[in-house]
């Protein structure tokens, strides 16, 4: 079973202050030096296929900070009404509007002001009529149940520390029968110990907030959503040598998962 994470509320506090600061640095200098890889090498070597890629604004997909591939799970359709967690630069999202088309509707939803500001710029240069960025958090979405056709991720919800709660606000914005979860995220083999999920460094990073494989799936099941698929992304890796040794300490890797609410 899924438990909360042990965070108090101040390593909580310093978690979101982490956060907010690594991804403000991934919108405005791709170029800097992270724990992780970003654009579009990062892109390719995941699957997004460039012709797709080649749809996006170039300035989106530079600051793309993904750990897998999970559109082709999702199979969004002309007309479908997508929300993405955690959206960034706005890369997936502009991805899904071009899947969607014209009659489709696409909602970003991101905590960082410089993100959703960057996001918003290409939105409005590129004509993407169909898109919108919302300012909110996982764990708490502002939209009525059952508004969404599918809802997909990227690396986004091993940063919460109440996974369980992100899960059930997934699952009550989707619509019941049709509605579909796609997402890529980082797991662990095993738990990791206290001290490592101590380190707001490491979860910022996406290593210290993984949970095992096993209890990730446990916990969309337990909100109401079956899971149909579930593969591991073997291209996705860590640069960093502090990331490198606490992944392979605890077979922390990537996975892309296909549910149904």
């Amino acid at each position: 079973m899924l438990k909360t994470s042990p965070l108090s509320a101040s390593a909580r506090r310093q978690l979101e202050t982490a956060v907010r600061a690594m991804y403000r640095d991934v919108a405005g200098d791709p170029d800097g030096d992270f724990h992780f890889e970003l654009g579009r090498p990062l892109a390719e070597r995941l699957g997004y296929p460039p012709t797709l890629l080649d749809s996006i604004p170039a300035a989106a997909i530079e600051s793309f900070a993904g750990v897998g591939y999970s559109l082709d799970l999702a199979e969004l359709s002309p007309g479908e009404r997508v929300l993405d967690l955690g959206s960034g630069s706005g890369m997936d999202v502009f991805a899904a509007a071009h899947l969607v088309g014209a009659g489709g509707t696409v909602v970003g939803v991101d905590m960082t002001d410089e993100q959703l500001e960057k996001a918003e710029r290409l939105r409005s240069a590129g004509g993407f009529e169909q898109v919108s960025f919302v300012r909110s958090y996982v764990e708490e979405l502002p939209f009525e149940d059952a508004s969404f056709d599918a809802v997909i991720s990227n690396g986004v919800i091993n940063l919460s520390p109440e996974k369980g709660r992100v899960f059930a606000e997934i699952s009550r914005v989707l619509r019941p029968g049709s509605g579909r979860l796609a997402l890529a995220d980082i797991v662990s083999s095993r738990p990791l110990k206290a001290e490592t999920v101590a380190k707001v460094e490491l979860w910022a990073a996406c290593v210290a907030g993984a949970v095992p494989e096993v209890d990730y799936a446990d916990a969309i099941e337990s909100a109401g959503m079956t899971v149909e698929t579930q593969r591991e992304n073997a291209a996705y890796r860590f640069i960093s040598d502090r990331a490198k040794t606490t992944c392979t300490r605890y077979g922390v890797h990537s996975i892309s998962v296909l549910a149904r609410r």
